[in-house]
């Protein structure tokens, strides 16, 4: 009789034992599927910034050759400049013959729409570079492009947000500067990239004018 009361202690002991077990077995299970989800999710982030990034290349690419077709581009190098906030006017330029402000308004305008259209609350900004800021119009060369989209980092700390700028310039030190001279800064709460094109120009040079004489000028 003994005995048999003593077995049945031990099974409901066994049982315990088998409760606490399998309770640990979840939480172990749960917290490796909570990494792996984690993991996932960083990896999806990264690979969303990374497509963001290239389609903001591809959307400055967009520009350069609009840059490239119009001849009188050079010329109208200052109408290109444009804030974060402006919204150039789209003017009737495909119907009706355009001068090269004119011209240089209405790329301006239809490629701003695409970056809007591309990239998550995308804006940009085109600004003269600073080591041309003190030049006249005729005497520059580039413009500075930066593009600034929706950030969707979970990491917002300044260490993690400086290793992914793409506005900033990393010296041999491991130091990090301002890429666009202080002259525009990334808007907060947005991931930027910054890149720099060089104008080009089908004029011809008129020394006694000091200019250019362009196409449909």
């Amino acid at each position: 009789m003994k005995s048999n009361k003593q077995s049945a202690v031990n099974l409901r002991q066994q049982r315990g034992m088998t409760l606490i077990e399998s309770v640990v077995a979840i939480v172990v299970a749960a917290l490796g599927i909570l990494g792996v989800v984690g993991t996932q999710v960083r990896t999806l982030a990264d690979t969303q910034t990374t497509v963001r990034r290239a389609q903001a290349i591809r959307l400055i690419e967009d520009l350069s050759e609009r840059m490239r077709i119009n001849p009188s581009a050079l010329a109208a190098i200052d109408t290109y400049v444009t804030a974060f906030a402006d919204e150039p006017t789209v003017v009737a330029c495909p119907s009706v013959g355009c001068n090269k402000n004119q011209q240089a308004t209405y790329d301006l305008a239809v490629w701003k729409q695409n970056v809007r259209n591309t990239l998550p609350l995308g804006k940009v900004a085109v600004f003269v570079p600073q080591a041309e800021t003190g030049l006249v119009a005729d005497q520059r060369r580039q413009l500075g492009v930066m593009i600034a989209w929706r950030e969707n980092e979970r990491d917002s700390s300044s260490a993690y947000k400086d290793q992914i700028d793409a506005t900033k310039e990393r010296a041999a030190d491991g130091s990090l500067s301002d890429g666009a001279g202080g002259v525009v800064s990334c808007p907060v709460n947005h991931t930027c990239h910054l890149q720099y094109l060089p104008v080009p120009t089908r004029c011809a040079a008129y020394q006694p004018l000091n200019g250019h004489v362009c196409p449909g000028e």
